[in-house]
């Protein structure tokens, strides 16, 4: 049983409250009894107004049941007209123009891959936080980009057939990233430096020099033989390293040893969609990985093969200025991509902390928490800084419409005032995947238009909430069909079109979602340059070497130059947006079934390993055996597709059940060799895991928006005990 200590009205779990003290606090110039009479007015001033925000969320639920219910239009005058009765849909603001400062350049000025990690895993952490920079052999050599066929196979040792086609497509880049006065840099024999001019030589032994000399940003050892180069395009940085001692560097013409990458120039650190976190222990864990990346001392033990070695944050980089820079004195570079961190959403609440007795909502908790741990980086409390500009990133998710946007706003306030800090020194990222914000956005934008640092589009758990919110209104497409009708393309489209029309461009991240196959880099390569085709400034990927190779797309497009052209109606749009995404054609038995079995068997896939392990994201096997980045907003949506169509009779419960109980066979088979994994069966009824899929399906419906953290912190916290 959990052991707390009674602070005024607060009850504090014991781990939480000696982290706290012990570890959060010194540096910060914040004193004990100073933070807990804070923490608690705080959540005396917040709570009641949190929970008034959360029975409005249910209220309109209930509205939009009983008009779908009564068989009244969907579309059109009369149900605009509907949801602006209920106040779902509000009047927006002629002109909304941004007014945030002291804003990082990795926010505003430059464009470029995302990642998203769980902060639990210290591991995948400090991965996130160093791929600011990536091997562009690397990332080539282990990935599809590269083809098995004619002697190139990656084995387990180095091959150079496969090293030799990963440079012939390196060079290809180079093209693109470093284009030449003439000539291409697959015939270059030599980078040399001649009277201080960089000369290509190539091997016909003409030389030629970059189309754009000014490029050329600086250099690293002597100017006579440099181990490396560094390049600027499209606002990202390259680095071409030189080595002819080393094994890919001797057999390369110019002795180039690799091509490194500016890559993730931001992350999110996430204590919310991709995170297990049930209780305080938990929650410890979610925060001291936060403290350690903002003191720089966060660390952990990796095992590769035979071998151990201690991970840690990267150092920056340092060069020596171009002879053609008007620089004189010798830069850094950041090493570590600038990081976010993502608090829960409104609707979570936690018994790390009792106030009269009663858990207190989570976002508040987390708030307050994760700002007085990023004093540490405001303060200088660590040899590295995270934002050069004094700000603290925190991305708000799962918010439903202004209302919301505007009571974070004064929440981030209140902290700002209770830890001793300037006004807006905490930034907003806002997560446009809820309905009601998406038909809102500017007037959320409105709302905190001295915060906001950051939108984006995310598909799946804005699709769950599209199919909870007109859940009686009738089945839902299947899901191939859901990505394809008009309604997903006019919210992607209008989150970009809002968020230019409200100055965001140069001042803030426009952003999209995640590539979900991390093994499918071809595939990856091929569609997702078209997120900085539309506008978007990041968009976020599944692993640092996607980071490395989705940067390629930001040198193939100059974002910001597409704003200029990108001006959309929005009020149009938003009518495509609210056009719902029902079935308008029969379905075969066999595709109904088809659509079951990859529904269910991805829900069992996730859940299983986040109740028995305690995993919230990981790359999760589908029916076809090809492995899918998984976290809940994947589990909201297929669980409430099926709750949808059992809704409306396209399938039967006891369809379902059958269904469940073979996906189960086929799951456990899946994750056999997983000498952690605690199998569904052969008693599915005794499988904690197995009941909580059941819940989520059947239960569905009932669920405060289609969310899944309530069945699932339930029944995590049950396989703990």
């Amino acid at each position: 049983m959990q052991k707390y200590v009674k602070k005024g009205q607060l009850k504090v779990a014991q781990p939480l409250y000696q982290f706290i003290n012990e570890q959060a606090l010194p540096g910060t110039q914040v004193d004990q009894a100073h933070f807990w009479t804070s923490l608690e007015n705080v959540l005396h001033q917040f709570s009641p107004h949190n929970e008034s925000l959360l029975n409005t969320r249910q209220t309109l639920q209930r509205q939009l049941n009983d008009y779908y219910q009564a068989k009244r239009p969907i579309h059109g005058e009369a149900y605009l007209n509907f949801l602006r009765e209920i106040n779902y849909l509000v009047d927006e603001p002629a002109q909304c123009t941004i007014a945030t400062t002291k804003v990082d350049d990795e926010v505003a000025q430059i464009a470029g891959p995302q990642l998203v990690v769980p902060i639990n895993n210290a591991r995948y952490a400090l991965n996130a936080c160093n791929a600011r920079w990536g091997s562009l052999y690397d990332a080539l050599y282990g990935t599809d980009l590269i083809t098995e066929t004619d002697g190139a196979e990656k084995g387990s040792d180095y091959n150079p057939v496969r090293g030799g086609k990963v440079v012939e497509k390196a060079r290809e880049w180079l093209d693109v990233l470093l284009p030449l006065a003439t000539g291409s840099h697959k015939d270059a024999i030599a980078y040399v430096v001649e009277d201080d001019n960089l000369l290509i030589q190539m091997k016909d032994k003409n030389s030629t020099q970059l189309a754009d000399v000014e490029q050329w940003q600086g250099y690293t050892g002597e100017l006579t033989a440099p181990s490396s180069l560094l390049f600027r395009h499209n606002g990202l940085h390259l680095d071409i390293q030189f080595d002819p001692s080393h094994p890919v560097g001797k057999s390369d013409p110019a002795g180039i040893k690799d091509i490194v990458l500016e890559s993730a120039i931001s992350t999110i650190m996430d204590c919310e969609d991709s995170v297990a976190a049930v209780d305080a222990d938990d929650k410890v864990l979610v925060y001291r990985n936060w403290l350690g990346l903002m003191t720089g001392t966060l660390s952990t033990q990796v095992q590769k093969g035979e071998e151990s070695f201690t991970r840690t944050m990267n150092q920056d980089k340092f060069y020596t200025p171009s002879p053609l820079s008007s620089e004189t004195k010798s830069f850094s570079l950041p090493g570590r991509s600038l990081m976010f961190v993502r608090n829960v959403g409104l609707h979570m609440y936690s018994d790390a902390v009792l106030l009269d007795d009663k858990p207190v909502p989570e976002g508040i908790l987390d708030g307050v928490i994760t700002v007085l741990i990023a004093k540490h980086d405001l303060l200088g409390n660590s040899k590295y800084k995270n934002s050069k500009k004094g700000s603290i990133y925190i991305v708000k998710p799962k918010m439903h419409g202004p209302d919301e946007v505007a009571f974070v706003n004064q929440l981030f306030g209140a902290i700002e005032a209770a830890l001793g800090l300037e006004r807006f020194t905490v930034k907003m990222g806002v997560m446009d995947e809820e309905r009601r914000t998406s038909v809102n956005l500017k007037v959320c934008i409105a709302n905190a238009s001295e915060r906001v640092v950051f939108i984006n589009t995310g598909f799946l758990d804005r699709t769950g909430d599209e199919i909870h919110t007109s859940m009686h209104a009738g089945a839902f497409a299947d899901k191939a069909e859901l990505k394809a009708l008009p309604w997903i393309g006019a919210y992607e489209r209008s989150n970009v079109a809002t968020g230019i029309a409200c100055g965001m461009s140069g001042k803030a991240q426009i952003g999209k979602g995640m590539w979900p196959i991390p093994d499918d880099m071809t595939s990856m390569m091929k569609s997702k340059v078209a997120h900085p085709e539309a506008g978007a400034t990041t968009a976020w990927v599944p692993s640092p070497t996607a980071a490395t190779l989705h940067a390629f797309h930001y040198h193939q497009v100059n974002v910001f130059g597409k704003h200029k052209a990108l001006r959309a109606d929005c009020a149009k749009e938003r009518d495509n947006i609210l056009t719902l995404p029902l079935l308008e054609k029969n379905l075969t038995p066999e595709q109904i079934q088809r659509e079951l079995d990859n529904n269910v068997q991805g829900i069992l896939g996730y859940v299983v390993r986040w109740v028995h392990m305690g995993i919230g994201c990981s790359k999760v096997p589908d029916i076809n055996n090809v492995g899918l980045m998984e976290d809940r907003a994947t589990l909201r949506i297929s669980s409430q597709h099926i709750a949808n169509w059992l809704l409306h009779d396209i399938v039967s419960k006891e369809q379902v059940e059958q269904c469940m109980l073979k996906m189960s066979t086929l799951v456990d088979k899946q994750n056999e060799h997983d000498p952690d994994y605690v199998p569904m069966g052969p008693d599915t009824k005794q499988s904690l895991g197995f009941q909580a899929a059941y819940q989520l399906i059947f239960d569905g419906g009932s669920q405060p928006n289609g969310y899944t953290e309530f069945i699932l912190h339930d029944m995590r916290r049950k396989m703990k005990a």
